[in-house]
């Protein structure tokens, strides 16, 4: 029987069930004595064994049948829970996630794992000894060049992708030392440190910590960023003194690719394997690809009852952006036989044009709902991996999440889960302190991450708040001007958030020490693109000792939003509904100057009165002659503010179209949209507004 037309299907099952497993773990880790969710996670991997024995992927099958064995054990009290189980199990899942991931990318799904099924069987067989000394740090795929292993994570993987894309130069470096050296570690710091002052070291082999304390033998591998050309920063290298050999080689997305995953042989032969150890996981509902022994019995045991059908499919997103274009197009020319039919004033064709517009509004709503996706689907990866950068820090770090139930268009959030791991990654290495740290400074000793999603107008923020030590002015700004990022004068005019948003200038970073997981600073300009290409923005926050607050935000959907539709002299203007609270009319004596600020009374409270005439330089209105000025009062989370406008057209559903890269970004311009008449409305992005 031909397999391959259920590897689709085996693949999203897989990801299902890792992300099940891995999920019940933590949970597992956090009870370690509750029997249900032990149950729960042999079931999963019962299922997830069964599948890959279907499909023929034997080294998968074989390693999920030695987890069955120690879980199976748990599960009937004639074992208990201990550390090294559970980082026993967690390389388990790992090495499943890199023979799924190698599968999905066209490979056999297999993978040297010896290591791993020699902890399992010492652990069923009582031996923990044997189990500690088998777990391997990392499980490279049984297609891995020989040599030096510089294992890459799927964070440190995507910052070299981005840093490719985005034009830097991406190379790996091996340097030795000589033989007579009788300080390697010192010349090893020469060289992390002229390395630094030229670009970013991703990561190194052996650790820096390692290299620190020598180690190692005579020799060291790095990845690293920078602008350089590979045979001028070769060139560097081997001028520092007591150094034996500099191999450097630059890589780019193809030779990256085939070093990732193994399938062609690489040009670099010296260069080393890269192995992501994690991978996003995209949680979908559909119909289970293997029945299992298990859930046969389970029929028997209800009597035989057929299982529900399932009444979920999965659809290319592809299609949705094709459906979602067409529904755009559909609706500007909705817009204007709306306009015709209220000129030739014919019953009959008001009629059917206002049923067309229900039925227009109501296929609108359905397309929405089937791009918007939950943000749980990107959140669900990260406790684990903050778990497991807490450990390897030793550190503890309760990951606490809000708001997963937010929904963001499917585009997005494909897009940003990158960026969250690399802003989750500073919290967890530079946000919160050691534990000892904060004992002195009279903190818990666990330090509290929060990731919290929630909707404001229009948009979707994400923050990723830290209780560690803040960012400190004083450090960022020296830092930039001794990179000339800034000048004297200009840095003491900065506000402290100004200073904060240098963060995210190319190639700064404040990190005092290379670190393998990373600096404050290092690649946030990657961060920042990203997110800006989403339409987005990212601010940051800080008090220093008290911790920072990165909040990113993201448009609801890319495509039609609902707005009211506005007048300023010769212009029109669309302000998204989701952001106004109502309208209403100001007497010209009602408006107040408090403290430099024109206020008006709103509900018992006094709030920013904001003329659009003023903001985008409108001449042919002077709103100053008139008595009574109509107003929008439009909000930003629970703080408000009020626009002044010359009339108002009328609400209508709008399809949002980007300015460009040939325009310039416009502070408080969210995009164009085409109206019925042909004209083109700016649509105003009222967030900008309210600081």
């Amino acid at each position: 029987m031909d397999m391959n037309q259920y590897l689709s299907m085996f693949i999203d099952e897989s990801n299902d069930h890792l992300q099940s497993l891995n999920e019940n773990m933590l949970g597992l880790e956090q009870h370690p004595d509750d029997i249900s969710i032990v149950q729960v996670i042999f079931r999963s991997a019962h299922t997830l064994k069964g599948m890959a024995a279907t499909m023929g992927f034997e080294d998968l099958a074989s390693l999920t049948h030695q987890m069955e064995n120690v879980l199976d054990l748990v599960r009937n009290d004639k074992l208990k829970m201990q550390e090294i189980i559970f980082d026993t199990l967690f390389q388990s899942l790992d090495a499943l996630q890199s023979m799924v991931q190698d599968i999905t990318q066209g490979g056999e799904g297999k993978a040297d794992v010896s290591s791993i099924v020699s902890a399992l069987q010492g652990i069923v067989n009582g031996d923990m000894t044997t189990a500690a000394s088998s777990t391997p740090a990392n499980v490279t795929s049984s297609s891995s060049h020989e040599g030096t292993a510089v294992q890459l994570d799927e964070y440190q993987y995507s910052v070299l992708e981005q840093s490719i894309a985005e034009g830097h130069k991406v190379m790996f470096i091996e340097v030795a030392i000589r033989q007579d050296c009788q300080l390697k570690a010192a010349r090893a710091y020469l060289v992390f440190d002229l390395l630094e002052r030229y670009g970013e070291v991703v990561k190194s082999h052996p650790s820096v910590q390692e290299i620190e304390q020598e180690k190692f033998d005579r020799s060291f591998s790095l990845y690293y960023i920078t602008q350089k050309d590979s045979s001028e920063m070769k060139s560097m290298i081997l001028n520092l003194s007591e150094i034996d050999s500099a191999e450097v080689v630059a890589l780019d997305q193809e030779t990256l690719s085939q070093l990732s995953f193994g399938h062609k042989e690489a040009s670099a032969t010296s260069a080393p394997s890269i192995e992501p150890t994690t991978q996003p996981i995209v949680a979908e509902p559909a119909s289970k690809l293997a029945v299992t022994e298990e859930n046969k019995n389970g029929a028997r045991a209800t009597g035989g009852t057929a299982a529900a059908p399932s009444r979920t499919i999965r659809v290319d997103i592809e299609r949705l952006d094709v459906l979602m274009n067409l529904l755009s197009e559909l609706l500007i020319d909705r817009s204007r036989l709306e306009q015709l039919a209220d000129e030739v004033r014919r019953p009959d064709l008001t009629e059917t044009v206002e049923h067309m517009s229900r039925v227009g509004s109501d296929l609108q709503n359905i397309v929405l709902k089937l791009r918007m996706v939950p943000v749980d689907t990107v959140f669900n990866r990260f406790p684990r991996m903050v778990r497991d950068l807490a450990k390897s820090l030793d550190k503890k770090i309760d990951l606490v999440v809000i708001g997963a139930e937010t929904e963001l268009d499917r585009t997005v959030i494909d897009e940003i889960g990158d960026p969250l791991v690399h802003l989750l990654r500073n919290a967890v290495d530079h946000g919160v302190e050691p534990t000892a740290k904060r004992i002195a400074a009279g903190k818990p000793e666990t330090g509290i991450i929060e990731l919290r999603a929630f909707h404001s107008g229009n948009h979707v923020f994400i923050e990723i708040e830290d209780d560690g030590s803040g960012i400190d002015r004083d450090i960022i700004l020296a830092k930039a001007l001794k990179n000339g990022i800034v000048t004297e004068s200009e840095g003491a005019a900065m506000t402290d958030e100004q200073v904060y948003m240098l963060l995210f200038a190319a190639g700064f970073s404040t990190a005092e020490v290379i670190s393998d997981i990373s600096g404050r600073g290092v690649g946030l300009d990657v961060v920042k693109t990203k997110i800006n290409s989403l339409s987005g923005v990212v601010s940051v926050t800080s008090k220093l000792g008290k911790g920072t607050k990165f909040s990113v935000q993201l448009p609801l959907t890319l495509s039609i939003i609902s707005a009211m539709l506005i007048k300023v002299g010769s212009e029109k203007y669309a302000i998204p509904l989701s952001s106004i609270i109502e309208t209403g009319l100001i007497k010209r004596n009602q408006i107040r100057n408090v403290h430099g600020y024109t206020m008006i009374p709103y509900r018992d409270t006094h709030i920013p009165l904001l003329s659009l005439a003023d903001l985008f330089q409108v001449k042919d209105f002077d709103e100053d002659s008139e008595e009574e000025t109509e107003i929008i009062v439009i909000h930003k989370g629970d703080r408000l503010a009020a626009l002044t406008v010359e009339d108002f057209i009328g609400q209508s559903e709008i399809v949002i179209k980007h300015l460009g890269k040939y325009l310039p970004s416009i502070q408080g311009i969210a995009g164009a949209t085409i109206l019925g008449d042909g004209q083109v409305a700016l649509i105003i992005d009222s967030n900008a507004f309210i600081k």
